[in-house]
């Protein structure tokens, strides 16, 4: 779990400081930085994508975990769970007759931020690797990231994006306090795969931040468990796909 406390960390210090930022810095700025983290964002689900060793095992988990995501409405959730935080930030202020663009921008920074430090290899096999043998290193390298990552999207979004370190708590620590058993479950091709996936959902993210087409990517993430799923079932088969 040291490895999660220090992701909580930098996520609080990186957003407390995107938001005393964010005050200063000129709107074309904040603009442009998160444009910037848009298009590395981008660049890193491309990347992550392309070391599959088999599309057809990404196509049918994202497009599996696109209908499980709609019909259990995880987005849809994810954004009340961010409305609900918003409401006790404002009831907390006294700011109860708050504009509804903060409300959303709330929601957007919560969801968003939640997504980007929770989608991807590093945080399955960082959380894995620390919960096993103590050794936080990589999830200290994607603290870094995420700390950086959080200062932006503060920068823009706002206080909701200090709230995304629960998320970061709760789905890094439960993989971490499960990582024996995840171990022994996932070989490196299931890793591999799963990655991949993660990849398509982060590059979804990125023409989200870069304003060129809105994805509901919460509705996606049951893809990253289908992924392994499909390669554990082709290898009981003996199965591979072209």
């Amino acid at each position: 779990m040291t490895g999660t406390i220090i992701n909580v960390i930098t996520v609080l210090v990186g957003g407390g400081l995107g938001m005393f930022l964010g005050q200063r810095l000129p709107e074309r700025t904040r603009e442009t930085i998160l444009h910037g983290l848009g298009l590395v964002t981008l660049t890193l689900g491309v990347h992550l994508t392309l070391q599959t060793e088999n599309i057809l095992i990404v196509m049918f988990s994202v497009l599996g975990g696109a209908m499980l995501g709609e019909w259990w409405h995880i987005e849809d959730k994810l954004q009340a769970l961010g409305e609900r935080l918003q409401r006790l930030v404002e009831k907390r202020q006294g700011l109860d007759d708050s504009p509804a663009s903060a409300s959303k921008d709330f929601v957007t920074g919560f969801v968003t931020a939640s997504l980007v430090f929770c989608v991807g290899p590093m945080t399955i096999l960082g959380a894995i690797q620390d919960g096993l043998t103590g050794d936080y290193s990589l999830l200290a390298m994607k603290s870094l990231l995420d700390g950086f990552a959080a200062l932006a999207f503060a920068a823009s979004l706002g206080i909701g994006v200090l709230f995304s370190s629960l998320t970061v708590l709760i789905y890094q620590g439960a993989i971490a306090l499960l990582a024996g058993m995840a171990q022994s479950l996932l070989t490196k091709a299931m890793t591999t795969e799963m990655s991949a996936t993660g990849g398509v959902l982060i590059m979804a993210i990125g023409l989200s931040l870069l304003d060129l087409k809105k994805i509901r990517v919460g509705n996606f993430l049951p893809a990253l468990a289908i992924a392994p799923l499909v390669v554990a079932l082709l290898g009981t088969l003996g199965l591979t796909l072209p």
